[in-house]
């Protein structure tokens, strides 16, 4: 059977970059250098993004043969998490790298990040073979666990923070990745893909120059097993493994025709049977047209959650902020949060409300935390770049705002009217309000705080009766940006 082809959920955003790229290249050098990357390795500049992605031509065993792109922010944090990004099927690393926002959030938050590239024609990954699906194989995944090796032994990172993330193709291999490799990886989050071991065939050897094998009768959600079923297809893929196992974050549209919407359920059972949760929602929140289920807890951070978003096909949006703060890259890494505990000592400060009743009684300076409340925070400057992909009765909007102030805004609205014929439909990153043609989206509870020179991306789904024309202007927090 002919495969379909997989292709990019959400198009390539465009991007400003920086200007003097040779400069750029040799800072990145520089950092590289001084980390004793270089000598060790080629470094070649990719011609588009030669200031940002970095190839590396040599990083260890590479049984799949893939190409390794690296992307090292310029803040990187000391004992920085890592986190792989794996491309869809004829993507590639730089599709990836221009087309999503894993490198943007990167600058902001210090990982690194890894952009394998699959070498076979279709330039799909091998999520079917044994070799695949088995740790230590000589396939793709053990090529990319290779690859956060060879990051890990020439920076100062957290083991403990390694990540994985893919759309399609990509996806598929997160899942893989998640049963072979859960000594490497703490969670990962997998876009319209299929449970590990799902795609499983026999099929040639990897290093062969055919196609990485389809398995049609799984893309076409066929395949029905039991949670304990797929839980022990998991847990072979790395025999005698005991330890920790990766949390799961999946997504996939309703009406996915090339990777059925079935594969999302069984993914479920899948991954609440691996890390020993109930299959039943611990929560369930609807937006929209976007269902969130969390399992095992209700937090944040819960072992398994699953969004899916209804009329949609395979090429749904990627919200890689959602992603992020699945992971917590967000956030201060987990022995930073262990200081959180210390706020119970503002408990504490009640007992000092029997000494000096009325000068404790400045406890409520921890009421003043509540300086979030500047939820109306006026910003002094701001930009709003909005770019859309449209089809025929319907677009994609991306939308970056930028604080051009010189003050941290905490807390943030954007008000803009939509030209008559336009409805939203789903957004990400952020909540929706709207009355008619005027919209307001507000901060999601992890993107709320922008600092001068600052950005925040967020997006929305929209039909159309034949206009994609932008608004007229955007506000934020009621004052109006460039």
């Amino acid at each position: 059977m002919t495969r379909p082809p997989l292709t990019t959920p959400v198009p390539q955003r465009g991007r400003r970059r920086r200007a003097a790229a040779s400069a750029a290249l040799a800072a990145i050098t520089a950092v590289l250098a001084a980390v004793g990357l270089l000598g060790t390795a080629t470094l070649v500049a990719t011609p588009a993004h030669a200031a940002s992605l970095v190839q590396v031509s040599s990083f260890g065993s590479n049984p799949g043969q893939l190409g390794m792109y690296l992307y090292v922010p310029d803040n990187v944090a000391a004992r920085a998490p890592v986190l792989v990004v794996a491309h869809y099927c004829t993507g590639s690393a730089q599709a990836m790298f221009t087309g999503h926002q894993f490198d943007e959030l990167a600058n902001r938050y210090g990982y690194i990040a890894i952009y394998p590239q699959a070498n076979r024609p279709g330039q799909c990954f091998d999520v079917s073979s044994s070799q695949a699906l088995t740790h230590g194989g000589a396939s793709d995944p053990t090529s990319i666990a290779n690859m956060v090796t060879y990051v890990q032994s020439r920076f100062s990172t957290d083991p403990s923070r390694v990540f994985v993330t893919g759309v399609s193709s990509g996806a598929m291999t997160t899942q893989v990745l998640l049963a072979t490799y859960p000594d490497v990886f703490a969670a990962g989050a997998a876009f319209a893909g299929v449970p590990a071991t799902c795609f499983s065939t026999s099929s040639p050897p990897p290093g062969s120059s055919n196609q990485a094998p389809w398995n049609s009768q799984c893309a076409q959600g066929q395949i029905s097993r039991t949670g304990q079923q797929w839980g022990d297809l998991a847990r072979a893929a790395y025999p005698g493994y005991s330890g920790p196992r990766p949390r799961v974050q999946l997504w996939h549209g309703t009406q996915d025709t090339t990777l059925a919407y079935a594969n999302h359920g069984e993914a479920i059972k899948q991954w609440t049977n691996v890390l020993g949760v109930s299959a039943t929602p611990a929560s369930t929140v609807v937006n929209g047209s976007v269902t969130r289920t969390r399992y095992g807890g209700t937090g944040d951070q819960a072992p398994v959650e699953a969004y899916s978003y209804a009329n949609t096909g395979h090429n749904l949006p990627v919200d890689a902020a959602s992603a992020i703060h699945f992971f917590g890259l967000d956030g201060p890494a987990p022995t930073p949060t262990a200081t959180p505990t210390p706020t119970p000592t503002p408990t504490p400060t009640p007992t000092p409300n029997p000494t000096g009743t009325p000068s404790t009684s400045p406890s409520p300076t921890p009421t003043a935390t509540p300086s979030p409340t500047p939820t109306t925070t006026v910003p002094s400057g701001c930009r709003v770049a909005y770019q859309v992909n449209a089809w025929n009765t319907g677009f994609t909007a991306n939308v970056t705002v930028t604080n051009a102030g010189s003050t941290t805004i905490n807390g943030w609205s954007l008000r803009f009217t939509l030209p008559s014929g336009q409805t939203i439909t789903q957004v990400w990153s952020s909540t929706l309000s709207a009355s008619g043609q005027a919209v307001t989206l507000t901060n999601a509870p992890w993107n709320g705080t922008l600092p001068p020179g600052g950005t925040v991306q967020l997006g929305f789904n929209a039909n159309h009766t034949g206009s994609t024309a932008p608004p007229a202007s955007f506000a934020l927090n009621g004052v109006t940006c460039g």
